[in-house]
């Protein structure tokens, strides 16, 4: 079979990698167009800094960063390397900073990134232009370094050359040539490009681009500054022309700062200004390019770095007696939540994008793109950067310049895992808002929505089960953040009376139509071939058997399912079966999340709340666990699903978006005898990790099958439907690793997710989510440990500069049997 005609846009780091990757698989049709001159196009890769830094609080990232700076190193160019491992050197000038840095260095132990802690003394020994009296502590990484990558790009070009690639610079790209929704080529300046796919590698004229075929890429061009200094006296001579580097790149994330050698010069680059948002239609691309002048290249703005030179200098006093001798403004790509845009456009087949993408990742992002198009699926988890992830209401302009921004400013800051966007805020408000804020809710954001981490109206609560005997131990500081005490009460209450928890912004889509069945026996590993009013827990899984996400389908008709999702990108891809399955049309999928609202009631008296309310048969026996029904709550229509996310009898309770108001007064009135509380997020994820329920993209991905992450239950391998995925899952060597539960040892240890997991001595996995168990007084957590590790096992978590003992536990720590939640 011959390879499809593939044409790149862009032939920066990213899609000559892409061009590499494509060819060394046996794809040898492949073009890559520029507007640029050939390899110094104009872009950021022209001018950017070069540095790699393999560790990132993405655990996918991380691995794209490892990709790239093993690929660089192994590659050859005649004028020298493309990849030099001088080592990074982060470094702590205050406390909060070096426990950060703690933090970083559990993230690189759990995924194999060498790396050691210094003291101050032994980062002055590694970089002595480093002033050591003013670093606490710094985290070194040897296998990091500088990407020349200029040369890794003329490098990997001249291999996809050998195996049949075309490049083709100064060529200006008009526009894509569509026909019945799939890409035909590209119109450029001197003709037409036939092609199959095209991909979009343009960088920071991506979301120009993409505005083309109508598509939105969400990202920014923002200027960075970047300085040269004059020659430095002590490194005079210390690194040749060819070497030009040999000390550590050196971050002082507390200033917003890095450095990095050029010869016996020093480059400072800064992310402490103000964000500086360009337009790329007033970039000049008529001049001639070089490397010194080229669009991506503004000019440098020198009021904006005084901050960053009076830090310099303190940090190296040695800079004091230099001054800066150039800098430039150089443009590179921001995305609303810092991480790449990758993946194939819904509505015009063959045309994929790769961008926001920086040279740490280039190599990385570029082979996950090869395997997604040639394999149907990437080896790595990619829901992180997938093109589709974003809501309907992130894709306008003012909030991608708002939120790409915030993470420009944001970029070397320490983010704290519950940190909140501070603008845009209250666009997605369900319809109890008003009444939340009257009880004093913490409002936290996910996906736009507003959603209540805890209630200050319960702090008497609080107060009451203290006195009861309730203990919440006294927290650190870091894990004390964004937290109430109050959330515990909540959960307890829970257990033992009765809570209402705000579901609206859980993600809800109905499919219906006489293929609906069909489509979801395809796409799901359950079977969904039951009565009409059931309920059934199930996944989709990718084509390699890993989970994609895990969905709770109601039969509401025949052939209308309500299903509970976890955001746009299921929608994406049940949008794409659809289309690959031939359903089209014999299926109508609906968006319903905005237009609906849910409120979960639980708690071992919620049967007493809502049985007043209605006329509906609420027993065990009249409405069993995993049914569902339509009927009324006083006069508003509702469905009500008798599932529990945090273990309790109860329900979730559905009804369109007008009744909300109403629906949330009559449940809390009716509750007072059985003192009703809004409860919120914190007690809600502490009583699901309770029960050994799983959060999809959390605690497992598509690098994780079905019975490695403990929910095999949720596959019917026997029912007489083909599903997806299912044939990988018969041939897939079992995971080395699977999802245990931990309790801590100690009451008042607690842990927030990423830490690393230790047995015998050694990091033998990482935690994924954990919370504070008011049933059993100890923290939980979930972690991905050796296969064959034993119930009972004693481990470690290593907790920023702290290790807690932990011991390895059954999944479901309260009610094993289900009996609260089937009574």
């Amino acid at each position: 079979m011959s390879s499809p005609k593939v044409v790149i846009v862009g032939a920066g780091i990213v899609g000559t990698s892409l061009a590499d990757e494509l060819t060394m698989r046996g794809w040898t049709d492949v073009t890559v167009l520029d507007r640029g001159p050939l390899f110094a196009t104009g872009g950021s890769t022209s001018h950017a800094p070069g540095l790699v830094f393999a560790t990132n609080p993405s655990k996918t990232m991380t691995e794209l960063a490892t990709y790239t700076l093993e690929k660089f190193s192994a590659l050859e160019h005649p004028d020298g390397w493309c990849f030099s491992h001088v080592g990074g050197l982060e470094v702590a000038t205050t406390e909060a900073r070096w426990d950060d840095l703690h933090r970083k260095a559990g993230w690189a132990s759990s995924r194999g990134v060498d790396h050691e802690l210094l003291s101050a003394a032994q980062c002055g020994e590694l970089h002595p232009l480093l002033d050591p009296d003013i670093v606490i502590g710094g985290l070194h990484t040897p296998r990091d370094g500088l990407a020349k990558a200029l040369r890794a790009v003329e490098a990997q070009a001249v291999r996809a050359r050998s195996r049949g690639a075309e490049f083709i610079g100064n060529t200006e790209i008009i526009d894509v040539v569509e026909e019945n929704g799939a890409v035909r080529g590209v119109r450029t300046t001197t003709g037409v490009v036939d092609a199959d796919i095209v991909v979009c590698c343009t960088g920071f004229w991506g979301r120009e681009f993409g505005r083309r075929v109508g598509l939105t890429i969400p990202l920014v061009p923002m200027a960075h500054q970047y300085a040269i200094t004059t020659p430095v006296e002590s490194r005079a001579g210390t690194n040749s022309p060819v070497a030009e580097a040999s000390l550590p790149i050196l971050r002082h994330q507390d200033q917003d700062l890095y450095y990095r050698e050029h010869g016996d010069r020093i480059g400072i680059g800064y992310y402490g200004h103000h964000p500086m948002p360009s337009d790329v239609n007033n970039l000049d691309y008529a001049s001639k390019i070089s490397l010194d002048e080229m669009p991506s290249k503004l000019m440098f703005t020198p009021d904006d770095f005084t901050g960053a030179w009076t830090e310099t200098v303190t940090l190296l006093p040695e800079l004091g007696g230099g001054k800066v001798d150039e800098g430039f403004n150089g443009i590179f790509s921001f995305t609303p939540d810092g991480q790449s845009v990758v993946g194939e456009h819904r509505e015009l087949s063959g045309f994929w994008v790769a961008e926001a993408v920086w040279v740490t990742h280039s190599a990385g992002v570029a082979r996950t793109v090869a395997e997604w198009m040639i394999d149907g699926t990437p080896a790595v988890d990619v829901h992180e950067i997938d093109l589709y992830r974003f809501e309907d209401a992130a894709l306008n302009d003012d909030f991608i310049v708002t939120t790409s921004s915030q993470q420009f400013v944001e970029v070397y800051d320490i983010i704290h895992p519950h940190d909140q966007r501070k603008a845009p805020r209250q666009v997605r408000t369900s319809p109890f808002y008003d009444r939340q804020s009257a009880l004093g809710a913490e409002f936290w954001e996910a996906a736009l929505w507003e959603r209540p981490a805890w209630f200050e109206a319960n702090a008497g609560l609080l107060d009451a089960l203290r006195a009861d005997g309730l203990v919440v131990p006294e927290r650190d500081s870091w894990s004390a953040r964004h937290w109430s005490p109050i959330s515990v009460a909540e959960a307890s209450w829970t257990r033992s009376n009765v809570a209402l928890y705000d579901m609206t912004p859980l993600t809800r889509y109905e499919l219906s139509g006489p293929g609906a069945l069909d489509l979801l026996q395809w796409l799901t590993t359950n079977n969904l071939a039951k009565s009409v009013g059931s309920v059934t827990y199930t996944l989709m899984l990718d084509e390699n058997g890993g989970v994609r996400s895990d969905l709770t389908v109601a039969r509401l008709a025949d052939d209308v399912f309500q299903i509970g999702a976890n955001g746009p990108a299921d929608f994406d891809w049940i949008s794409r079966r659809i289309a690959d399955g031939g359903y089209g049309d014999r299926v109508t999928l609906r968006d319903i999340t905005g237009a609906t609202c849910c409120l979960g009631l639980w708690g071992p008296l919620a049967r007493d709340v809502v049985a007043p309310l209605t006329s509906a048969d609420l027993s065990n026996d009249g409405l069993k666990y995993f049914r569902c029904l339509r009927t009324t709550i006083g006069t508003i229509p509702v469905t009500m699903m008798r599932v529990s996310y945090v273990g309790e009898l109860g329900w979730e309770i559905y009804t369109s978006a007008e009744y909300g108001r109403a629906l949330w007064d009559l449940l809390m009135k009716s509750g007072e005898p059985q003192g009703i509380i809004a409860a919120g997020r914190i007690a809600f994820n502490s009583l699901r990790i309770e029960k050994g329920y799983r959060s999809a993209g959390t605690d497992m991905t598509t690098e994780h099958t079905p019975d490695a992450a403990g929910i095999g239950f949720a596959v019917r391998a026997t029912k007489p439907d083909d599903f997806i995925g299912k044939q990988a899952l018969t041939q897939r060597e079992p995971c080395p690793k699977v999802l245990k539960t931990l309790r801590l040892d100690d009451p008042s240890a607690v842990v927030l997710g990423k830490e690393p997991v230790i047995i015998d001595g050694a990091v033998a996995g990482y935690v994924t989510s954990a919370g504070w168990s008011a049933t059993v007084g100890t923290c939980l957590a979930y972690a991905w440990l050796p296969a064959g590790t034993d119930t009972g096992t004693a481990v470690t978590v290593r907790y920023l500069r702290t290790a807690y003992d932990a011991t390895v536990v059954d999944d479901v720590v309260v009610d094993p049997s289900m009996s609260r939640i089937r009574k």
